[in-house]
């Protein structure tokens, strides 16, 4: 067949692909076929604004590094990574609701003992955090691996700092104790904004929308036997919790802080200034157990 027009290609295009190689592969392109076509049939770009979304993509990626990944951001800022977490994440009553992992995510957290401090010296206010993992009928989850990571008081995470302070610094990877509880000293986080300076930051200043998101605390936690959970516990209060740019914040996820008088941390060392406490008990979801439909 030759001679294809607006309402004769996307049919072409779909007869060429119904040969994939598996019925997924056949599925995904078929739909990507039609909703790419529809899209552009709705909105009738013209052939700069096609090439300007050409380029948009492309500096899209060259923007990505070992620190920066800006194709999530871009999911994160459309609402696909959380519309992705809701295909994918239906769990059962009461086990703790899951987010966005986020572009900050690095693999190589240092792992530290309970108690520790993992503020890297940074400035704040000394943030005490608290928190179990258990099952979600309650039992204790010994062993299990939790991330933490978050920003600082000025709202910049170590990796977007790393030539100055040259270390990581308010992250870390711990394991729960017998009664699957773990604790840590860090600083009190503030809200963010998201990296701005690219092509995403381009497209929110386009769309009138601010970069920010709420003060948080981000989790990702696993053990044997139990699905992943990838989660943030967000600061009360916080004036981003209903415009977060990443669509991420849960009412489940919201934690008080709680200010503590001075007292004598594990290593008997004063706390002058008092600090800030942060309690939270997350419920994995057995491999096992039936999600909510």
């Amino acid at each position: 067949m030759r001679n294809y027009n607006e309402t004769t290609i996307t049919d072409a295009v779909l007869e060429r692909v119904r040969n994939a190689r598996t019925p997924r592969v056949r599925q995904i392109s078929e739909a990507l076929v039609r909703h790419l076509h529809s899209f552009v049939r709705e909105v009738r770009p013209t052939q700069e604004e096609w090439e300007y979304g050409i380029d948009f993509l492309t500096r899209t990626g060259h923007t990505c590094d070992d620190n920066r990944q800006e194709f999530i951001l871009l999911s994160d800022t459309l609402g696909v990574s959380m519309l992705l977490d809701a295909i994918n994440h239906a769990m059962p009553r009461g086990a703790t609701e899951t987010t966005v992992l986020g572009p900050f995510f690095v693999q190589s957290a240092p792992e530290r003992q309970n108690g520790d401090d993992i503020s890297g010296g940074l400035e704040g206010d000394p943030l005490l955090v608290n928190g179990s993992v258990v099952t979600v009928d309650g039992l204790p989850v010994a062993g299990a691996i939790v991330d933490v990571w978050h920003s600082d008081n000025e709202g910049y995470y170590d990796v977007q700092q790393l030539d100055r302070i040259g270390h990581f610094a308010m992250r870390a990877r711990f394991r729960t104790g017998a009664d699957g509880s773990f604790h840590f000293w860090s600083i009190k986080p503030a809200p963010y904004p998201v990296p701005h300076d690219g092509p995403v930051g381009e497209m929110l200043a386009a769309q009138g929308r601010h970069p920010w998101r709420p003060a948080l605390v981000h989790f990702k936690i696993s053990a044997p036997g139990f699905e992943q959970l990838v989660t943030h516990v967000f600061l009360a209060g916080d004036r981003y919790l209903d415009s977060d740019v990443v669509f991420g914040v849960k009412d489940s996820l919201v934690r008080e802080l709680i200010l503590a008088p001075p007292r004598a941390q594990q290593n008997d060392a004063l706390v002058n200034k008092g600090h800030y406490t942060l309690t939270y008990d997350f419920c994995l979801r057995r491999l096992t157990d039936t999600p909510l439909s």
